[in-house]
Formats: structure tokens, C-alpha cells, sequence
């Protein structure tokens, strides 16, 4: 573990892939699951969505956490003000992938670091644009049985065999598509007072 001063962090989210992905900069940190609403508002942006439900997803679990700096994110997959949410069921994969095959689609992934004491936040999107390659029904029907990616938004995980459906990705930090923009991160741990590296 790193050497840092007493600051108690919180990751607001139960998901595996962001708690794996936060493990990677060695901080003791806990895990606590933000009840929120994930629903989009009416005239909402891709964005503006993403951005609000990070913030709303760290400031739910403040009262248990007083003092700590608190992380929310949440990603949104969009084309256009077409929305692509996790899917749930395979059915619903296989029609998002049908959809998104031989096009352009952006993952806005929101990060907010709010400090629980004193009440401040900073909240920032990484976009990642993602071109998918055309795909046949059977390549479709192969990656989601074999793969299961019904808890990611936009039924691709590309940190795994979902990469094989892609033409080409572009943005900032790898990081941001599977779930939590590191680079991002890092900057404002810094600037809280937390050594990193």
C-alpha cells in the first residue's frame, strides 16, 4: 500500500470493474453501493447524465461517510440521443450489438471526487469514441454467449473479447471505457494530498 495521509476513501459503486480498476493504484480504499436513480431526465444530454449520476452516486453515500473523499462514476454509450444502457438479458445484448454494428459510438464515462468534510467536488467526462466493425448475427451470437456482457453498457467489454468486435477506439484513458477514468482520478487524488505514485 502506499504511504498517504489519513483520508478515508470510498468508491460510491459495487461494480467489479471499477473496484479492479482502483485497486490498481494501490490505496486502501472501501466499497459502498449509492441507492440512485439511473434514470435519464427529460431533454437530458448523453453528458449531462453521466456527469449528474457520478455526482448524485457519491453524494448518496456521504452521510455514512463523513470525512472521506468519496468517487462516483457512471458511464453513458450513445449515438446521436440514442442511449445504449446495460443490457440484462441476452436478448437485449444481441440487439444493442446489432444496432451498434459498422458504427461510431461514444462512451461518456463521468467521474466526480467529492470531499465528504467540507463539501466540495470536481467532476469531469472522459469521452472514448468507439468504432464497431461490421459484425455478422453469428459473430453477435457467439460474443454474447461466450462472453455474457450483460452488466456493460453498450453489451461490449473491452478489456476482454469484446475488443474483437471493434474497428478502432479513441480517447484519453483506456481506463475511462471499462468504468473509471484513471488519469482523471489520479489528478484530483493529487490534489487532495494523496501521494500517487
Amino acid at each position: 500500500m502506499a504511504s498517504n495521509p489519513a483520508r478515508r476513501i470510498v468508491l460510491a459503486s459495487t461494480s467489479k470493474y471499477r473496484k479492479s480498476l482502483l485497486q490498481r493504484f494501490g490505496l486502501a480504499f472501501e466499497t459502498a453501493r449509492p441507492e440512485t436513480d439511473e434514470t435519464a431526465l427529460a431533454g437530458e444530454s448523453p453528458t449531462a447524465t453521466a456527469e449528474r449520476l457520478a455526482l448524485g452516486k457519491a453524494q448518496a453515500v456521504r452521510g455514512d461517510f463523513p470525512d472521506a473523499l468519496i468517487i462516483g462514476s457512471d458511464q453513458v454509450a450513445h449515438m446521436g440521443d440514442e442511449v445504449f444502457g446495460k443490457p440484462g438479458t441476452v436478448e437485449a445484448a444481441t440487439a444493442q450489438l446489432t444496432r451498434m454494428s459498422g458504427r461510431t459510438v461514444i462512451f461518456d464515462t463521468a467521474l466526480c471526487l467529492l470531499d465528504a468534510a467540507s463539501g466540495e467536488h470536481c467532476v469531469e467526462t472522459v469521452p472514448t469514441e468507439v468504432r464497431f466493425r461490421d459484425l455478422a448475427a453469428d459473430e453477435i451470437r457467439r460474443y454474447v454467449d461466450l462472453e455474457r456482457p450483460l452488466d456493460c453498457a453498450g453489451s461490449a467489454k473491452s478489456e476482454a473479447l469484446g475488443i474483437t468486435l471493434l474497428e478502432a477506439l479513441s480517447g484519453d484513458d483506456p481506463n475511462a471505457l471499462v468504468g473509471l477514468p484513471l488519469i482523471a482520478l489520479a489528478r484530483m487524488l493529487r490534489a487532495k494530498g494523496i501521494r500517487l505514485p
